[in-house]
């Protein structure tokens, strides 16, 4: 086919699509006119917008009649219900009590009484407590769960959530769905490690926490090192100072090597050049500036088919950009989970706060657990 031909065929077609979309399009408002008067009759009745039977009742019958076209029709069709039922959830005003949090709480955060973070001094935990909060009363615990504890008392909490290198801190995650406390802040600190010891020698086993232990897996494989996991580098550090094990090297920030007394023998064993690890701040109470700019959320889903994605997509309807997913298994049930979700946006926009009452209403487990701003390496307090 010849150029010419194709762009003559080609513009006749699109002629047709045009008009389709302008018969569509009329067809479409009458149907959000009956949307918004069925979802001013629910909210007089005082019935849930969702109704998931007739929803897969449409979606039934649509894929029928679509023959071949069934599955594309009817994911139209629920694209146009996620539509529907947003706005029917704007229409009759939005979830009470997350309303009444956008209005009250706080949008400083004062200052704290005190800090908690796992490890001890000279973590990266210890930074991100100090860049989070100059100034304030930061204590120590051996284990996650007890910063969680001590948070559930009045603490401010600061704990790591996500390396650049090795992924997730799962047993954060689980913690945060389980206490399901608001975050506050969020900081980014670079992780460069050094491989220490306390006596000279050659090194035959390393300690570390096994995040660390990962980001400089390339070290460790290349040299044949034993390694054993330890609950945190700093904590690691202290434990080789006072232990003077010959043959025992410890994966540590230079600033704990020097703080607990050790000999640095190599700098920069990371895998990866700029490795990042990202810490959060929970707390009891709420905390929403104004100018907050990452929302975290968590749920869980029905188990049916494309019920993330359906999730998923109203996200990008609303243009609104996921930055992390994390899912977690609920414990006692077999293959569900509960999702951690983090995007970009402000809950004092009026279209967010919409979407995240709407979501809500129909998701299970569903908790807000908070619109932050997040500082890099770079940036100041």
């Amino acid at each position: 086919m010849k150029e010419q031909e194709f762009q003559e065929k080609l513009a006749v077609e699109r002629r047709e699509i045009d008009r389709i979309d302008r018969e569509l399009l009329p067809l479409f408002l009458e149907r959000m006119g009956c949307v918004e008067r069925v979802g001013e009759l629910k909210r007089q009745a005082g019935k849930p917008v969702r109704n998931a039977a007739r929803e897969q009742e449409i979606i039934d019958r649509v894929s029928r009649q679509a023959g071949e076209m069934g599955q594309s029709a009817a994911e139209f069709y629920r694209a146009i219900m996620a539509i529907s039922r947003d706005r029917e959830h704007n229409l009759m005003g939005g979830d009470p009590d997350l309303l009444e949090l956008e209005q009250r709480a706080n949008r400083e955060l004062q200052s704290p009484g005190k800090v908690v973070c796992q490890g001890v001094r000279g973590a990266y935990s210890h930074q991100a407590a100090e860049r989070l909060f100059p100034g304030a009363e930061i204590g120590f615990v051996p284990e996650f769960h007890e910063v969680f504890r001590e948070v559930s008392e009045g603490a401010l909490g600061v704990v790591p959530v996500e390396n650049s290198a090795a992924g997730s801190v799962t047993a954060v995650y689980d913690l945060i769905l389980k206490y399901r406390f608001y975050i506050v802040g969020a900081v980014d600190i670079r992780v460069e490690h050094c491989l220490a010891a306390a006596a000279p020698g050659e090194i035959t086993r390393v300690l570390s926490h096994p995040q660390a232990l990962a980001q400089c897996s390339e070290l460790l494989s290349r040299e044949g090192y034993e390694t054993e996991d330890y609950s945190n580098t700093a904590a690691a550090a202290k434990a080789v100072a006072e232990s003077r094990e010959p043959g025992l090297g410890v994966i540590c920030s230079e600033d704990a090597a020097r703080r607990y007394g050790l000999t640095i023998l190599r700098r920069g064993v990371q895998n990866v050049r700029n490795n990042t690890t990202r810490f959060v701040a929970v707390s009891r109470e709420a905390v929403l500036p104004v100018d907050a700019s990452k929302i975290s959320l968590c749920f869980s889903l029905p188990h049916t088919t494309g019920s993330l994605h359906s999730v998923l997509r109203r996200f990008a309807g609303s243009g609104l950009n996921l930055t992390k997913i994390e899912s977690r298994p609920l414990p006692g049930r077999s293959f569900e989970y509960d999702f951690y979700l983090d995007f970009t946006g402000c809950i004092h926009d009026p279209s967010t706060l919409n979407l995240i009452c709407a979501l809500k209403a129909e998701l299970p487990r569903f908790s807000f657990l908070g619109n932050y701003s997040e500082l890099s390496t770079e940036e100041e307090i």
